[in-house]
């Protein structure tokens, strides 16, 4: 009778723990359902909110500024693809008279790496006024670079420069903290790695959704303020 009852028992426990390994994995399946979800559902919000203003170069109107956004330097000294491309569209814009100066705005955080000052001495090539070019050292993320060009650089209304996997949270980021933004796609070529690209901006968009759209924080660097309706030599280390 006693072995009967101790195999009872057993089954009992085993059925328990089978029933709690059951409810686990439906609990975590679930949440991992509901954070896809999720994500999708942010990044079509993100996607609808900023195609209205993305537009062709012919059609846009014109701004204080074009918003160049850094991307990577081979051998810190060559423009990848992808930047080159920025810079090719903000310079057209420049002289088609869309904005009157440029905001280069990239990753100078250490010695050895500088985005933005290949970036003005590659547009320099072009017969550009050095006092038209802007440079924002700090621009580490699109959320750093829009909210330094509202703070520090007081622009209010820009073209921003990205190519099209990026242009909707760059947008989407710049018009939440308030600057009139449209957004021009600098896509040029095919390029390497870009499926890769596209799936870290399918969760990047989650981030700006709440950085942009909830908490607003401000970034690690601001410093003092150089409004981009004055001298952009200001800005310049070099």
């Amino acid at each position: 009778m006693l072995k009967e009852i101790k195999i009872c028992i057993f089954l009992e426990m085993k059925a328990l723990s089978f029933f709690k390994s059951k409810v686990f994995i439906f609990i975590a399946l679930l949440c991992l359902v509901i954070g896809l979800i999720t994500v999708f559902i942010i990044n079509t919000y993100i996607k609808n909110f900023s195609r209205p203003f993305i537009v062709t170069m012919e059609k846009c109107p014109q701004a204080q500024a074009a918003i160049v956004l850094g991307a990577a330097v081979w051998q810190n000294k060559y423009l990848s693809h992808i930047l080159q491309d920025r810079m090719d569209t903000a310079i057209s814009l420049y002289k088609m008279g869309k904005v009157k100066k440029l905001l280069l705005s990239g990753d100078h955080g250490k010695k050895y790496y500088d985005e933005v000052n290949n970036m003005l001495r590659y547009a320099l090539q072009y017969g550009i006024i050095p006092k038209d070019f802007f440079l924002d050292h700090a621009g580490f993320r699109t959320y750093d670079t829009m909210y330094r060009a509202r703070d520090v650089f007081k622009i209010k209304s820009a073209i921003i420069v990205t190519q099209k996997f990026h242009l909707a949270r760059a947008v989407y980021i710049a018009r939440k903290l308030g600057i009139q933004a449209i957004g021009i796609t600098a896509d040029k070529r095919l390029y390497q790695n870009i499926s890769l690209y596209k799936f870290r901006e399918f969760f990047a968009r989650l981030k700006a959704y709440w950085q942009a759209g909830i908490i607003k924080p401000k970034p690690k660097f601001l410093g003092k303020v150089i409004p981009i309706t004055g001298d952009g030599r200001l800005s310049h280390d070099e």
